[in-house]
């Protein structure tokens, strides 16, 4: 007979909860501040980024992307996360899906490039699937990314997301359409 999984938080339960600040691995994952905009307008005009979101953002479009986090917590679509290290935003998080009937998340995340190389975002990424397994106790959060972008495949790796395999032409970045690997990691993997 098979085990009966633990259900995830059931529709509604999340929004009843207020945006939590994670601290975890020597990061903090705070809730978007509007006062962020201009680390988010920095990340967004980084070549590095923009490669992979094909967009840039001016001060008022930051605004308004800062403005819409607390919309998609509410409606249980998505949360986004300022990553702070040291006390500054070194770059973001987010849950861009959630499906709580299914116990579901996609996640991503850049990091600042005056941040990088400090293992920031694969430490950010295990402090919030920790929580998004004890808390909204979901079995499954996921990540993808363009099989070109080696950077973020070392972070899924160090974060503890095996790759499961290759979604052909799914993304369209700068260069056009990329294939991207899906990494995933399940509440009762070690």
């Amino acid at each position: 007979m098979p085990l009966l999984a633990t259900p995830a938080l059931p529709p509604g339960s999340m929004a009843a909860l207020t945006q939590p600040e994670i601290r975890l691995n020597g990061v903090v994952l705070r809730p978007w501040q509007v006062s962020d905009h201009p680390a988010v307008v920095a990340g967004y005009a980084d070549p590095a980024i923009q490669r992979w979101h094909c967009r840039s953002m001016t001060e008022d479009e930051a605004r308004d992307w800062i403005g819409a986090w607390p919309g998609r917590w509410r409606g249980e679509t998505g949360a986004g996360w300022a990553v702070l290290d040291a006390g500054d935003v070194a770059g973001q998080i987010s849950l861009r899906r959630i499906d709580l009937f299914e116990g579901l998340a996609e996640v991503s995340y850049w990091v600042l490039p005056g941040a990088r190389g400090r293992r920031i975002a694969p430490r950010a990424l295990s402090a919030l699937s920790a929580w998004c397994f004890e808390t909204l106790r979901l079995h499954r959060v996921e990540l993808c990314h363009s099989t070109a972008n080696v950077a973020s495949c070392r972070v899924a790796h160090h974060a503890g997301f095996a790759v499961e395999g290759t979604k052909r032409g799914e993304a369209r970045h700068a260069d056009g359409w990329d294939d991207m690997h899906l990494h995933a990691r399940l509440d009762d993997d070690a």
